[in-house]
């Protein structure tokens, strides 16, 4: 966290606004956490980012499972068992023997079969199944992509959070300082004589007021920390400032959702999940179609009759199956399905909708918090003009301790609104960003291992077996 300074008397009522300032201007600090470097630890180590890339690894695996349609599939099967049989013999008149003798036979039946199947054609069914899991995959990135940039700006508004919470403790532990040593003055003065008790109890009051507001700016700041931890992944330490990414921003309103429309990954998202329900159409269509495989086995089976027997046998099966009635389910599921793709596209005109809307809003929070640090910036400059004359006229009895007061806690006002507004123009600069759908360590230059959203397909995508995952488990 931001090393804290104190100061007394006069110093201490310019301290905050330099506080204030350093939010928008960089400064030197060889151990200072960068707002970038807080960003490529959100990156690589924040859990909801990494839940979201298991789960595009997880929808990576639906394509090899798809791609095993076109492949046979093989299964081997043994059996064995004992078989008794008592056989008696007949009475033979010619020869006077039989009639009651028997005879009893143990074989020991076993045999091996080997049996492939394979698919010849399927009416498209597993064609349309890779497609739409490629969709479905493709989704799945642009939802990472969202992702990435919902942690990314929660981490930027995370560290400014804390920057500014502490800019305001400091301005409040100050204030309550200035305001400790303003009772002094005041006790002393009406020790004298020179003012009355009342002066003397708003002094207290407003120091009561003080240590109010700073109780308050701390627990604000422990909130923010608490906050700046679960998205980042460690404690603050010491934050460097932060900076706009207006370099970044299109040079206006109207550019800016023209990018957005093309580029953002919440409709991104939207189109390869209609190309994924179109798909569903075909695979679901495709049962109406004939089936045709191909089946092989061989078996090879020992003592099935008599001791010490051996047949060996071995088939090639082509098989036809034409779908005549289902009693109308597929059917159904074929309507279902297409209700489903006008669905999908519905929610990509919503997305669009929202993404524009986004887009709008983010750009004037941003245009009103410049506008607001202008105007902060001049309401100090004449709060401070101000303070200063009250103060003085007081001296000559033309000012009360209460106006004295108001004036102090004006200036104070003034000063932690211009600390909120320089947070705030960083913060609306990166959610702008993000609503274009370009907020991204690429764009942004963080120095962080960028996370290859292709490699765990590529490794997946054509394996025929193994249960070991590409990371070894």
């Amino acid at each position: 966290m931001a090393g804290t300074i104190r100061a007394t008397g006069s110093h201490a009522l310019r301290l905050g606004l330099l506080l204030g300032a350093a939010l928008a201007f960089p400064l030197s600090g060889a151990h200072a956490e960068t707002l970038y470097g807080a960003l490529g630890k959100a990156y690589t180590a924040n859990p909801t980012l990494n839940l979201q890339r298991a789960s595009l690894r997880a929808t990576d695996e639906g394509v090899p499972q798809a791609l095993s349609g076109y492949r046979p599939t093989v299964t081997g099967s043994a059996n064995a068992g004992v078989r008794s049989s008592n056989y008696q013999f007949p009475y033979q008149p010619s020869t006077g023997q039989g009639g009651g003798e028997e005879a009893w036979s143990t074989l020991y039946p076993r045999g091996l079969t080997l049996q492939i199947n394979q698919n010849i054609f399927t009416g498209g069914r597993t064609m349309n199944s890779v497609r739409q899991a490629e969709a479905s995959v493709q989704s799945g990135r642009e939802q990472l992509r969202f992702q990435e940039q919902s942690i990314l700006y929660d981490g930027a508004q995370a560290y400014m959070n804390v920057l500014a919470d502490t800019a305001v403790l400091s301005l409040q532990r100050n204030n309550v300082e200035v305001l400790e040593e303003q009772l002094r003055q005041t006790r002393d003065r009406f020790n004298v004589g020179e003012v009355t008790r009342t002066d003397v109890a708003q002094s207290e009051a407003a120091l009561a007021t003080g240590h109010a507001q700073e109780a308050a700016a701390a627990a604000q700041l422990k909130t923010s920390i608490a906050t700046y931890r679960q998205i980042i992944g460690d404690d603050p330490r010491q934050l460097a400032p932060g900076q706009p990414v207006e370099k970044f921003l299109p040079g206006n309103v109207d550019s800016a959702v023209k990018v957005a429309l093309g580029a953002h990954p919440a409709i991104l998202a939207g189109l390869h999940n209609v190309d994924a329900q179109e798909f569903q159409v075909k695979v679901l269509e495709s049962q109406l179609l004939p089936q045709l495989g191909v089946t092989g086995s061989v078996s090879r089976t020992y003592d099935s009759n008599y001791r010490r027997d051996l047949s060996t046998s071995a088939s090639i099966v082509a098989q036809l199956n034409v779908p005549i009635y289902e009693g109308g389910l597929v059917y159904s599921q074929v309507r279902q399905a297409k209700e489903q793709v006008g669905q999908a596209r519905m929610q990509v005109d919503v997305t669009r909708e929202q993404v524009r809307q986004q887009v709008i809003a983010s750009w004037a929070a941003l245009d009103a918090a410049k506008q607001q640090i202008a105007a902060s910036q001049s309401a100090v400059q004449a709060n401070e003009i101000a303070l200063a004359g009250v103060r003085e006229e007081a001296k000559v009895g033309q000012r009360t301790t209460l106006d004295v007061l108001n004036a102090q806690q004006t200036l104070l006002s003034s000063r932690v609104q211009l600390v909120r507004a320089q947070r705030d123009r960083i913060v609306a600069s990166y959610n702008v960003l993000g609503s274009i759908g370009r907020l991204s360590v690429t764009t942004l230059g963080v120095r962080v291992t960028k996370y290859n959203a292709k490699k765990h397909y590529e490794q997946v995508r054509d394996k025929w077996g193994g249960l070991q995952t590409p990371d070894g488990r």
